[in-house]
């Protein structure tokens, strides 16, 4: 049996993974919230983006922190451009054709990252990969500690932006009646493709912080996205405090598992959370009924 501080350093170590986990989540739950479909690309994008992180340390050894300002605005632009261009254009306002969309951009992307990468599993080495805070008997490490602070007051931004902007106010009522927002004046083809850019920039953020402490590869979006959507389950379609509490609650769960059932087994609560979400409380935490 593990002593109590052991289970306590689990829990909060839960806590700083799970914070990047509902950083991932935003941008899948805000472009549902929007454009009211999953977005299969989405993991492919996070890969592109660590790669875009990885390749920008090798060759102008910049920092993945410091590159926040060049790669933000870029994968905004990128996914403004996607959605304004490619997936709006080629969906025909049809729904499903919006999966198949991105389930192609999906794999176009994962192939083009194995041609370009091959499938070698690369890392980036920096001054604090391995640096740790102790906290009385706790350990922590340094990068995830940054990860836990920036996910959460770049959660804070995303709400203030969407609570007090115009723009941000467009995306919401766009989310909330398309047909009564363009009735208005609101130009609903624009404010879908800012919302899909604002959606690929979080995922720039997350990148920026996976880097100091995981290992990235082509395929590697596959992993993260299968939990930024069991998060947005939880946390409630379209809602970003449910993403935060969700990705918290997530990595709590994933962490505990790891510590009692094993390494290998850690995933394995995140998915039978996700069955009984689905079961009792298929609203998740702070989604709102149809």
């Amino acid at each position: 049996m593990y002593s109590m501080s052991i289970v306590i350093e689990a829990v909060l170590n839960g806590v700083l993974t799970g914070s990047i986990y509902a950083l991932i989540a935003l941008g899948l739950t805000l472009v549902y919230g929007v454009l009211h479909i999953i977005n299969f690309s989405h993991g492919a994008i996070l890969a592109a983006s660590m790669f875009l992180v990885l390749s920008l340390n090798q060759h102008f050894n910049l920092d993945p922190y410091i590159q926040l300002p060049i790669i933000v605005p870029a994968l905004f632009i990128v996914g403004y451009v996607i959605q304004r261009f490619l997936i709006g254009p080629g969906s025909h306002g049809r729904d499903e054709n919006i999966l198949i969309i991105t389930l192609g951009l999906s794999i176009v992307i994962e192939n083009v990252l194995l041609a370009i990468f091959r499938s070698d599993v690369r890392s980036l080495s920096s001054d604090y990969s391995f640096d740790v805070f102790e906290f009385g008997p706790f350990i922590f490490s340094q990068a995830r500690v940054f990860g836990l602070f920036a996910s959460v007051l770049t959660a804070a931004l995303l709400w203030v932006f969407l609570a007090k902007t115009n723009t941000g106010k467009a995306i919401r009522a766009v989310s909330k009646e398309k047909l009564g927002a363009s009735l208005v004046g609101i130009n609903v083809k624009h404010i879908y493709a800012v919302t899909f850019g604002i959606g690929c920039a979080c995922l720039a953020v997350s990148a920026s912080l996976l880097l100091p402490t995981f290992y990235v590869y082509p395929s590697i979006g596959s992993a993260f996205v299968l939990v930024a959507f069991t998060v947005v389950v939880l946390g409630g379609m379209g809602s970003i405090v449910g993403a935060l509490v969700g990705g918290i609650f997530i990595g709590i769960v994933e962490s505990l598992c790891g510590l009692f059932l094993g390494e290998s087994l850690g995933q394995i609560g995140i998915f039978i959370t996700f069955i009984l979400v689905l079961l009792f409380k298929p609203t998740g935490f702070f989604g709102a009924k149809a």
